[in-house]
């Protein structure tokens, strides 16, 4: 990873979401796409897990694979955006409607202790706790990250707390590339 004179590298959780198309290639580009990004190293990738779509009542969707990466990076918040945009539109990706299927959805949820809500980003994601498909992949890798205000609180316990009881998968699926 490349070094930015006078910043260190801050810890990122980014959350990876794909229901359409070849779901586990389209995360595996993404993680080795980080891997070659100079600015950022991959800490660590959890297990992938597999949970229907949250939809709008009357819609039917594929099912979603899961997964979150922990990062290390020199990249501003907006940086790390844009990148995760670009990547997502390089697979693909087409914003229509909200909850829309996707080939590939990247989230950034936190980053250190940064608490930041304007019109491009809020950190932390605004909606991380009710989302169990991200809580429970981040707790495989970091359950005593603490995620700042407003939720105040470890990923283990935004878990065991999350409201949403939609059943979760772990697959076998690997997203190192070879």
């Amino acid at each position: 990873m490349s070094r930015v004179p006078g910043r260190l590298p801050s810890s990122v959780f980014l959350a990876l979401g794909s229901n359409l198309g070849d779901r586990a290639a389209y995360l595996r580009g993404a993680v080795a796409a980080l891997r070659r990004h100079p600015a950022v190293q991959v800490v660590a990738v959890s297990p992938v897990y597999e949970s229907a779509a949250h939809v709008l009542p009357g819609q039917t969707q594929p099912d979603y694979l899961n997964a979150v990466v922990w990062l290390r990076t020199t990249l501003a918040p907006e940086a790390l955006l844009d990148f995760c945009l670009q990547l997502e539109a390089a697979a693909g990706r087409v914003r229509t409607a909200r909850w829309a299927p996707r080939t590939l959805d990247l989230d950034l949820l936190a980053r250190d202790d940064l608490v930041r809500c304007d019109e491009r980003l809020t950190l932390p994601h605004p909606r991380l706790a009710e989302r169990r498909f991200v809580l429970r992949p981040w707790a495989d890798l970091a359950p005593d990250f603490y995620v700042p205000a407003p939720f105040c609180a470890t990923v283990a316990e935004l878990l065991q707390r999350c409201p949403d009881r939609a059943p979760l998968r772990r697959t076998g699926v690997s997203l190192e590339t070879c």
